[in-house]
């Protein structure tokens, strides 16, 4: 498995990938517009073409905040989010961010399980921070170290 940085040719299959995993994915367009801008960051895990996951985070000042992880079904308990989040990591500390902030639906405990593993602290809450449907939201933060 490599981390790349995605691209236009990646574009479709994240763009697959959110009208699979989330209420209100970003489109292609969107998608398209964000890798252009210095500010966000956007990677790919694959295998050769296939891609088998992706996130993405921007920078604002001296923070970070990751706006979506994703993993195909059939790379799921593979490691592939972990190592998708370690590069985010490091990408973000190049990008002179000194914490890395998250949000995460309240009912999924997988993706917490994994945010915790990988030294994430849960910060608080946002009551109704996601719709469709309607759930509240942990924040979580990661301390980058310099």
């Amino acid at each position: 498995m490599k981390i790349v940085r995605m691209d236009e040719q990646w574009i479709p299959a994240v763009a697959d990938l959110e009208l699979r995993c989330f209420s209100d994915p970003w489109s292609a367009e969107a998608l398209l517009e964000v890798i252009k801008k210095p500010e966000f960051c956007y990677l790919v895990a694959c295998e050769g073409e296939k891609m088998l996951g992706y996130g993405g985070f921007y920078v604002a000042a001296d923070e970070a905040s990751i706006t979506n992880i994703a993993t195909e079904t059939e790379a799921r308990n593979k490691g592939v989010a972990t190592a998708v989040i370690e590069a985010i990591k490091k990408e973000a500390a190049k990008a002179g961010a000194g914490s890395l902030f998250l949000e995460v639906r309240a009912s999924n405990e997988k993706a917490i399980r994994v945010y915790e593993r990988c030294g994430f602290e849960r910060l608080g809450l946002r009551r109704n921070f996601y719709a469709k449907p309607q759930e509240d939201g942990l924040v979580y933060c990661y301390r980058i170290e310099r």
